[in-house]
């Protein structure tokens, strides 16, 4: 595969889907070509799977249930979209991968690590990021962060299920990533997710123009 595959990956409200457009907008500036993506999500078939696991009408959801569902979008979406877009020569932008799967599984609902990695490595057909940008925060100022943009359909009981998971859930997440970070240093470049939202991008531009060269 000639491509690049970049994941944007953090805890809940600390701004990764907002720095994936902006560095999508980047690389459309200077004639990179690109697409985005997200999991679970994706292809349409993924899309339908992500409906099921984030709609909240689902509270009797089992956490190996939602493991496999996610294990399943995955699939479809690494085979039908992200390996031919990499193969093409395209630079991949993925909000969330396998890394978010570990931290919200692993960490959050504390599943078994090896068992998982394998399952993501099997629905990834081995396929790891080039390069992760772990946008941190803490979990308190991203839950109340990303209620607020999702105010008027929170109001109406809309919350997403991960969401609404309790503030411990939230902080074992936090400490997921950041020990994911840990242990593959060379692949993840963490940025705090409490400076503006210029400051970051600028950090993210100055990675990816040494990383691809552009």
């Amino acid at each position: 595969m000639s491509g690049k595959f970049i994941t944007f990956e953090g805890p809940e409200g600390g701004g990764k889907t907002t720095q994936m457009r902006l560095l999508a907008e980047y690389l459309d500036k200077n004639g990179v070509p690109h697409i985005t993506t997200r999991e679970p999500g994706g292809p349409p078939i993924s899309e339908q799977i992500r409906e099921i696991i984030l709609d909240p009408e689902n509270s009797a959801m089992t956490d190996r249930t939602e493991l496999l569902l996610i294990i399943a979008s995955r699939a479809q979406h690494t085979e039908q979209l992200l390996m031919p877009a990499l193969e093409a020569g395209k630079i991949v932008l993925c909000d969330r991968y396998s890394d978010s799967t570990m931290a919200y599984q692993v960490f959050g609902n504390e599943y078994d690590f090896e068992q998982t990695l394998n399952l993501c490595s099997m629905a990834a057909q081995g396929l790891v990021p080039d390069r992760t940008y772990l946008i941190d925060i803490d979990p308190k100022t991203g839950i109340e962060r990303s209620r607020a943009v999702h105010k008027d359909t929170a109001s109406k009981g809309t919350v997403d299920r991960m969401e609404a998971k309790n503030l411990k859930f939230h902080h074992r997440v936090r400490e997921g990533f950041l020990k994911l970070a840990q242990r593959e240093p060379d692949r993840f470049l963490v940025i705090d997710g409490g400076i503006p939202i210029e400051a970051i991008h600028k950090k993210i531009i100055e990675d990816i123009t040494a990383f691809i060269g552009k």
